[in-house]
């Protein structure tokens, strides 16, 4: 079966009850089996900006690649190392656009985003993600986070300086250790995992899982599983019911059937990267 008939995607961005613009941006296509979700920062209107640019540079050279062009940047390996490449070379690339942009226009100075992408074929997920944008995973009656936030309230919880109750109160929650943009090269972290036909992924921005307890976004996904278009408009309603302190962002995957890759595809892709 197909990757596009195999995964049922839904997604929507949200301003929040606060902000009067939305620095999130957010693209799904299911032909590809990809998602993209980046959380943008900086003044005016420049973390929409760098957002924008983050996802665009990202699906768009994805999705060149998976259409067959030669890429610039050849990699020899393994389907799991070629989804790996793709993902982390081309978030390298949209970070360096976001730096140029940034260096180039004043008005963009100190921009910069975090994202959070998959790319799905072959029966397994490869994830990217920069920052503290989020992947969770509803597998049967478990519901869990896949991502680890690039942030100094994770690094305080992993040092043991606090404990996950009290980071519930911290003031530190938005303080990231890695971006999109910020510097000229960016270290992205990429794992590769098996799916299993019933996941559900839920990529989302920190507007959300900083509006609503883990627990709340597992036992709504749990009840709506069935149908992922009120999943995503009940998930942002919890937030902005909360305080809609930030804008908030969600992108829901469920699997609904077995997506080999067709017989010879990741074999020419593969060879395309060592040529």
């Amino acid at each position: 079966m197909n990757v596009n008939e195999a995964l049922e995607i839904v997604g929507q961005t949200n301003p929040g009850m606060v902000r009067s613009h939305n620095e999130d941006s957010i693209t799904f296509d299911a032909d590809y089996g990809l998602a993209v979700l980046a959380d943008g920062m900086g003044g005016y209107n420049a973390g929409e900006v760098a957002s924008g640019i983050a996802v665009s540079v990202l699906s768009s050279e994805i999705r060149h690649h998976l259409d067959g062009a030669r890429p610039e940047q050849k990699v020899a390996g393994s389907q799991e190392e070629v989804g790996v490449a793709l993902l982390r070379d081309n978030v390298r690339k949209a970070n360096l656009s976001i730096y140029n942009a940034a260096q180039s226009q004043p008005q963009y100075a100190g921009m910069g985003t975090t994202i959070v992408a998959g790319l799905f074929y072959d029966n397994r997920v490869a994830v990217v993600h920069v920052g503290d944008s989020r992947l969770y995973r509803l597998r049967g009656e478990t519901f869990e986070t896949v991502t680890r936030d690039h942030s100094l309230l994770q690094e305080q919880i992993d040092s043991g300086v606090l404990s996950k109750e009290l980071a519930r109160l911290s003031q530190n929650k938005n303080l990231v250790t890695r971006a999109v943009g910020i510097d000229a090269d960016v270290e992205p972290e990429v794992h590769v995992y098996d799916v299993e036909v019933g996941d559900i992924y839920l990529f989302c921005s920190d507007g959300l899982n900083d509006m609503v307890e883990d627990e709340d976004i597992g036992a709504t996904l749990q009840m709506l599983q069935g149908n992922l278009a009120l999943a995503v408009n009940q998930l942002i309603e919890q937030a902005n019911d909360n305080g809609g302190r930030d804008n908030v962002s969600v992108i829901l995957v469920k699997v609904r059937a077995s997506y080999p890759a067709p017989s010879g595809w990741w074999t020419k892709l593969t060879s395309w990267f060592r040529n």
